[in-house]
């Protein structure tokens, strides 16, 4: 039965994806831009996230939402545990302001996914070209940050099977400590029922805990980071405590 309902979700996905991609491609030949574009792709995660509900039985459970800056234009930079593509999809549809991600160019190529969202305000960069890529990610991110759009990352890089830890790499602290945002640290437990790269999907929760902002003004990217690393690890340790026995 997970197998039969995995399946009809990715046709889900795949089925859904076309008109909201087409949507996003003819608003930018119209001259649409920011965002109302990125509600057309906020719209059709809303459905990603639904058809899980729904079909795979994955609900969410969120805390610490008052931990968010209330200012309608502050900027922030989001740094979340990365287990699986659930909280990339969930991410832009329960938080109050515009995300822009950093992700790598290779998506740009994806049939209809990557043609929308290079559409939208997001930042892709060249992973073999760090420096270069880095000062994108600065150039790029003051400035959405300057707008109110709140920048995501997600620090260890790639997915991190459930119960192990990457590498906490230091691009989202120095984009913070540059452009003086705060940075809120994001547990996810999506593997518990979204495992890394598995292609069945389980039913189940995943908890999302969002910290307190840690502010970045006169902190060093590399202390900022453990400080990050150690509540996100922490967290997860007490959202998904089986995963790390």
């Amino acid at each position: 039965m997970a197998l039969i309902r995995s399946v009809i979700h990715l046709l889900w996905m795949g089925i859904t994806v076309v008109p909201y991609a087409i949507a996003i491609l003819l608003g930018t030949l119209l001259g649409v831009r920011g965002l109302p574009l990125y509600r057309i792709a906020v719209a059709w995660l809303s459905l990603c996230i639904s058809g899980a509900r729904v079909l795979l039985g994955i609900r969410v459970q969120i805390s610490g939402m008052e931990n968010l800056p209330q200012e309608a234009h502050q900027g922030a930079v989001l740094l979340v545990k990365h287990q699986s593509t659930f909280e990339t999809f969930l991410m832009p549809t329960i938080m109050p302001h515009p995300l822009a991600y950093v992700f790598k160019k290779e998506l740009l190529y994806v049939p209809f996914f990557g043609w929308a969202i290079g559409r939208l305000d997001m930042i892709h960069i060249d992973r073999s070209q760090r420096t270069q890529a880095f000062n994108k990610v600065v150039q790029q991110g003051k400035a959405l940050l300057d707008k109110g759009v709140w920048v995501i990352m997600f620090p260890e890089g790639t997915r991190i099977p459930r119960g192990q830890k990457g590498q906490y790499k230091t691009g989202g602290t120095r984009l913070a400590v540059d452009t003086g945002a705060p940075v809120i640290p994001i547990a996810v437990t999506s593997a518990k029922v979204w495992p890394r790269k598995a292609f069945i999907k389980r039913p189940g929760v995943v908890d999302v805990s969002i910290g307190k902002p840690i502010a970045s003004e006169g902190r060093q990217p590399d202390e900022l980071m453990r400080e990050v690393e150690a509540w996100i690890e922490s967290e997860m340790r007490r959202l998904d405590p089986d995963a790390y026995r």
